[in-house]
């Protein structure tokens, strides 16, 4: 969900812009409303819980105390850095005990302080954003606590029998934190299937890895609920292990930030050009062949003019997707910048090269991404390169592609194209 350019434009392209702008997108309209359902739910169910459960000293101090460890998590993680796109952290670790040990009027109320620090000190994001995460996380955390609580009544600070007196409570409260993140997920894959109804419920809830985090996640909150129901002081021990963790999984994740392309998802021209380095040095050891693709999206410019940045946006979106899906998992595929993409394709001869392009280029003919007024269709032009062929190092291939790429411009676009073949 990327934000409209805010440059001036002249002429019609500039005034279809505007108009643009001025006209939501209904899958927009549609996240906000669900979004304002979301957070209105959430506050009427904080609000009431807050009138009808009393303050408990003990209680209070222990909220604070979890949450003062989230604020220090969330300061190391501004220190270390966290760009757009880096959202993974482990304050779970700090939710999970509130919605444990708490009442469930904590658990409602906790990402609050906690998502407004994170919006001051470390990243802004859209606000509509911010409220929802607040309000999934405020939500999912209630669920698990109401179902905690329905099975081991309180108090559950102070007097940890509770804890060492049955097997079947460390395996509920395990259960329960799997039940906060499966409803935290649904809440939030909702409001993003809903703004791209494209894009399938399995992209949704994410990954292997992601999943993997969760466990990860689940198993630390766990923990850190087990230290503070036997003591408060126990968690000056919890905290620097679980900081030190967040701060491996940040830099892990800054990593991999660097290597991809922001708005794609992609390599990026760097990563891929030392990932093509790689595959180019053992082709020419092992003598196999291999292909150069240079792709590039035909009257992209057009498009963004028409429709605004944000359909075109969602157009370079839609064509790497589709390049992904058409590629085997070892094909090297990158954005070189604007409309341009470039994928080394190894073991590839001269007829295996033309058949991917071709069928890249036929996939992305019959890709229609929604606009608001319909959908908007694109073409590619694809130029090929040969190693030993067309050249022996990346630099030449890739510019012996850019000429075969010239070649399907100049020859009406929509079309695949081989390096004009050098007169003896």
């Amino acid at each position: 969900m990327t934000s409209v350019h805010q440059s001036a434009t002249e002429g019609s392209g500039g005034l279809a812009r505007a108009s643009y702008r001025k006209k939501a997108l209904p899958a927009r309209r549609l996240l906000i409303g669900y979004v304002t359902v979301v957070s209105v739910i959430h506050l009427a169910v904080a609000t009431g819980a807050v009138i009808t459960t009393p303050a408990r000293p003990a209680e209070l101090l222990t909220f604070c105390a979890l949450v003062a460890c989230g604020a220090v998590c969330i300061e190391a993680s501004r220190r270390l850095g966290m760009p757009a796109g880096v959202a993974r952290d482990m304050l779970s670790a700090w939710w999970l005990p509130v919605a444990l040990l708490l009442p469930p009027v904590y658990a409602l109320i906790m990402p609050i302080p906690l998502q407004a620090l994170l919006q001051a000190r470390v990243r802004r994001t859209l606000l509509y954003r911010r409220m929802l995460v607040t309000s999934a996380l405020g939500l999912a955390g209630a669920c698990a606590s109401y179902a905690f609580h329905s099975q081991v009544p309180g108090p559950l600070i102070g007097d940890v029998t509770w804890l060492t007196g049955s097997r079947g409570v460390i395996v509920l409260a395990v259960g329960c934190a799997a039940l906060f993140t499966v409803v935290n997920i649904i809440l939030v894959a909702i409001a993003a299937h809903g703004y791209a109804p494209e894009e399938g419920w399995r992209e949704m809830f994410g990954t292997r890895e992601t999943l993997l985090l969760d466990v990860v996640e689940l198993c630390v909150g766990v923990l850190v609920t087990i230290a503070c129901a036997l003591s408060l002081g126990l968690l000056l021990l919890a905290l620097p292990p679980v900081v030190l963790l967040q701060r491996s999984l940040l830099h892990q994740q800054l990593q991999a930030a660097a290597r991809t392309d922001a708005k794609t998802g992609l390599l990026n021209a760097a990563a891929w050009q030392r990932e093509a380095d790689t595959e180019l040095s053992r082709a020419r050891r092992s003598g196999e062949p291999l292909a150069l693709l240079l792709v590039d999206l035909d009257h992209f410019k057009r498009v963004n003019d028409t429709y605004g940045h944000l359909v075109g946006d969602q157009v370079l979106v839609g064509v790497a997707t589709t390049l992904c899906n058409q590629l085997r998992d070892y094909d090297i595929v990158g954005r070189f910048g604007g409309e341009e993409f470039v994928v080394l394709v190894p073991g590839a001869d001269t007829v295996e090269a033309c058949r991917v392009a071709e069928r890249l280029r036929g996939r992305v003919r019959r890709l229609a991404v929604p606009a608001e007024d319909g959908s908007v269709a694109v073409t590619v032009s694809i130029g090929v390169a040969l190693l030993r062929v067309h050249g022996h190092d990346l630099i030449e291939l890739l510019a012996a592609a850019d000429l075969a790429l010239y070649r399907a411009k100049e020859s009406g676009r929509d079309r695949v194209c081989l390096p004009a073949a050098k007169r003896s």
